[in-house]
C-alpha cells in the first residue's frame, strides 16, 4: 500500500530529514528511530518530550528515509484529529506506523479504541509502530486501560530540548540544509529575539529564507530586523 493509497491526506515536510535534525544529546534517540527506517531494531518505540523538541520532525524524517530501505511507512499527526471510523484503516499493513501528538486522542473514545486495535493488528503482522506524546505513557489522561497498558510496552525514550548552544548549531543545520549561510551572529540575535521554541525558531527562518530569495539578500542582522519588524 503506498502514500497515495491511503484515504488520509497528511504529507509530510520536504525539510523533516536526518540530514537537518542535530541529535546533540538524542544520540541513542536519533539511533533508534533510523533502524526503524531501516526495518531493524524494536517492533515499537514511544517518544516524548516538550514541544519544539523534535518528535513530529524525527517521525517524519524516518518516513523520509524508509523507502531507502523498501520499507513502507505512513505519518500520522493527532494534533487535529477527530473521531472517525476509519481513521488506521489498513495501515497495519505497512512496515511502519508513526502516530505523533497522541496525548491529543485522550479521552477521545473512539479514537482510544482504534488504536488499541491498531496497535495489536500491527503486532500480529509483526510490522513496527512508533508513538510520541509530549509526557511519558503512564501520566497520558488515556482513559482505556488496555491501550494505556500497550502504550507502556516497548522501549521508551525522553527527546532532550537543545541548550542555547545547540540551538544556535540546529539553526545553522537547518539553515545549511536549506542552502544559506547563517552567520553565528545572526543565529544569536534569532535566540535574543524570537520565541526560543525550535518549531517557531525553524518557522523564521523559513520566513527569513523566503523574504532572503525574494530580496536578493543576505541574512544580516539589519535585513532581520526589516523583516521581522523588530
Amino acid at each position: 500500500m503506498s502514500l497515495q493509497q491511503l484515504p488520509l491526506g497528511f504529507r509530510l515536510r520536504d525539510d523533516a530529514t536526518f540530514a537537518s535534525f542535530l541529535p546533540a544529546g538524542n544520540e541513542l534517540v536519533v539511533h533508534a528511530v533510523f533502524n526503524l527506517a531501516r526495518g531493524i531494531g524494536d517492533n515499537y518505540l514511544y517518544i516524548y518530550g516538550s514541544t519544539g523538541s523534535g518528535r513530529s520532525h524525527l517521525l517524519q524524517a524516518i518516513c523520509h528515509a524508509a523507502p531507502e530501505f523498501n520499507q513502507t511507512s505512513f505519518y500520522v499527526p493527532l494534533h487535529s484529529a477527530q473521531d472517525t471510523a476509519d481513521l488506521f484503516a489498513g495501515l497495519e499493513n505497512l512496515n511502519l506506523i508513526c502516530i505523533d501528538d497522541v496525548q491529543n486522542i485522550a479521552g477521545h473514545a473512539e479514537l482510544e479504541e482504534q488504536l488499541f486495535h491498531l496497535f495489536n493488528r500491527v503486532r500480529a503482522n509483526n510490522n513496527r509502530l512508533i508513538i510520541t506524546g509530549d509526557v511519558p505513557p503512564i501520566n497520558l489522561a488515556i482513559k482505556l486501560p488496555d491501550l494505556k497498558s500497550r502504550l507502556c510496552w516497548g522501549t521508551i525514550y525522553h527527546l532532550q530540548t537543545l541548550n542555547d548552544e545547540q540551538k544556535l548549531s540546529a539553526l545553522q543545520l537547518r539553515a545549511k540544509v536549506r542552502g544559506l549561510d547563517l552567520d553565528p551572529q545572526v543565529g544569536k540575535f534569532l535566540l535574543r529575539r524570537c520565541p526560543r521554541d525550535m518549531t517557531q525558531l525553524f518557522s523564521t527562518l523559513e520566513e527569513l529564507d523566503q523574504a532572503s530569495l525574494t530580496e536578493q539578500r543576505r541574512l544580516t542582522i539589519p535585513f532581520v530586523k526589516e523583516v521581522l519588524g523588530v
